[in-house]
């Protein structure tokens, strides 16, 4: 694990911005797919800002989603609602380089969909779809990605995408562990002081966080990189 630690959020955000769109949009072809809540909401803003904005070529994004609530995209919980009201709507991509999940469709037929749209899209390698970089978050239970803690056979999952439920009994379409691990760069995206024991647990490899997807994720690849305003 790669820490690199910022004093405020928005600073973290500015950070991951950076990395994630700024540099990699200047060299070409960029698929990223992002993933939803509070804390990407905070990037995304900083993104739609003009002094970031103006430093992303945006021609070169092709934009998609790590995961996605099975609810339709007006609805306050769908995560392509929040990037379109945050970002989308506010910066010079083309609506064709935008590819969201179909939340409002039957959850096996869209994971089948859009699992054939990002092999149609993406390099591939050993038979996996290839993005350029992968933005993570981590819930407080230590899942990502809408791999919970009671789908651990998530993670070992060979098609990239699959419908699955929260701990709740919620749909929802989540990318795969071995689809997130074959990207180019990954990365997490985690602030706020509600994460510091997961990531601690994580980090001081402590028993309950076997437990946890994200840890799993970790310990098979030494180059994440975790942004954070957390020190750890």
């Amino acid at each position: 694990m790669q820490i690199h630690t910022y004093n405020s959020p928005i600073e973290v955000a500015q950070a991951v911005a950076q990395v994630a769109f700024v540099l990699p949009s200047q060299k070409g072809i960029t698929h990223i797919a992002v993933s939803g809540g509070s804390t990407p909401k905070l990037l995304f803003e900083e993104m739609s800002k003009n002094e970031l904005c103006s430093t992303i070529c945006w021609e070169n994004i092709r934009l998609y989603w790590v995961d996605e609530r099975c609810v339709p995209p007006t609805d306050e919980q769908s995560n392509y609602r929040m990037v379109e009201e945050a970002l989308l709507s506010k910066v010079p991509i083309a609506k064709e380089h935008i590819f969201r999940i179909y939340g409002e469709n039957n959850p096996i037929q869209e994971a089948d969909r859009y699992t054939d749209l990002v092999f149609g899209e993406l390099p591939t390698d050993n038979g996996l779809p290839v993005f350029d970089v992968v933005i993570l978050g981590m819930g407080e239970d230590g899942h990502t990605s809408s791999i919970f803690p009671h789908r651990m056979d998530l993670l070992q999952e060979n098609t990239p995408y699959v419908a699955t439920t929260n701990t709740v009994g919620q749909a929802r379409i989540a990318m795969t562990g071995k689809t997130i691990l074959a990207c180019k760069q990954l990365l997490f995206h985690i602030t706020g002081e509600n994460k510091r024991s997961i990531i601690e647990a994580i980090i001081q490899k402590k028993e309950e966080a076997k437990a946890y997807p994200s840890t799993y994720l970790f310990e098979q690849r030494e180059d994440i990189a975790l942004y954070t305003d957390l020190s750890l």
